[in-house]
This record gives structure tokens, sequence and C-alpha cells, in this order.
């Protein structure tokens, strides 16, 4: 299954082969892996709202509790972390171009994509041990943009133009 293979080389980044790999990947199939991703990183919230019984969720039926969880925590935790993944690579373009490397923001969005599966996997076993607040998930933000330009630095030089003449 390509999920596992996408797990698997995001689990090995910063290393070259991995890194092509997940460029040869097809957008889709990124994006699937991550909404995958996110579902785990959501799991401790879902269990502590659905074994405290106190509030809004004491009058509601699980069905309801589930799709209430889905609509205002992981829509909205999806999507910002989509943007926060779009912003980290945006800044990427500007170190690829500052380093005169040949990437494009494509793969710049992918290979920040695929480096989140450690920080969220953290984060999600700290959460299970420990009830801390979703907004230090911005602390681990700070170790996908590391590895990017780890990873942009790996990547070969543009080649100039005017050399080849």
């Amino acid at each position: 299954m390509k999920f596992i293979k996408i797990f698997k080389e995001s689990l090995l980044l910063p290393q070259k082969k991995a890194m092509f790999q997940i460029n040869r990947m097809e957008m889709d199939k990124i994006m699937i892996y991550l909404f995958i991703l996110f579902m785990i990183f959501s799991l401790p919230e879902l269990v502590s709202r659905l074994a405290s019984w106190t509030g809004l969720g004491e009058e509601m039926n699980i069905i309801f509790q589930l799709i209430y969880f889905f609509m205002f925590y992981y829509l909205i935790s999806s999507v910002l972390l989509l943007g926060v993944i779009s912003f980290i690579a945006y800044i990427g373009r500007g170190v690829v171009y500052l380093a005169n490397r040949k990437l494009h923001y494509g793969t710049l969005w992918k290979l920040t994509a695929c480096s989140f599966t450690v920080p969220l996997l953290v984060f999600t076993f700290i959460s299970f041990i420990w009830s801390i607040p979703d907004w230090y998930l911005f602390i681990f933000v700070i170790y996908p943009f590391l590895l990017l330009v780890r990873m942009i630095f790996i990547y070969p030089q543009r080649r100039n133009n005017q050399a080849r003449a």
C-alpha cells in the first residue's frame, strides 16, 4: 500500500533517497496520507471528549458527538495544519532562491507535508500521556522548517545557463 511507503519514507527524511521517493509520489496520495495522519493526531482529543460527559456532550448522542468533533475540531485543525504546511513551503521557496537550487513549490510542499510525520506522532503520544493544549503543536513547527532547509541544501544546485554556452 502506498500509505505505508509514504510513512516509511517520511521517517527516513532527510535522506536523499527518501526525498526523491516522496517527490515521485502523486499529490493526491500525499493528501490522503496527511488526512489519515491528522486523524491519528486528533485521536487523543476524541478520546478525551468521548470520555468526559460534561457540558454539551452530556446531552448529545454519541453519533452527534462524533459529527460535532469532526466539524469543529478535525476539520478546523486540518485546515490550520494545511495552512502551516503551505506557509513553510512558501518560506522554503525563498530559501531555494537564495541557495540557487532546483526545486518547485509542489516538491517543497510534499517534502514539508511528509516532514510533519514525526512531530505529529510525538505530539499524539505526548497527548495520550498528558493533557496538553493544541497550540503547543506550533512548537513542533520548528522541526519541519529546519528539516526542509536541510533537504533544500541536499538537492543539486541549478545549472547556470551561461556556463553551458
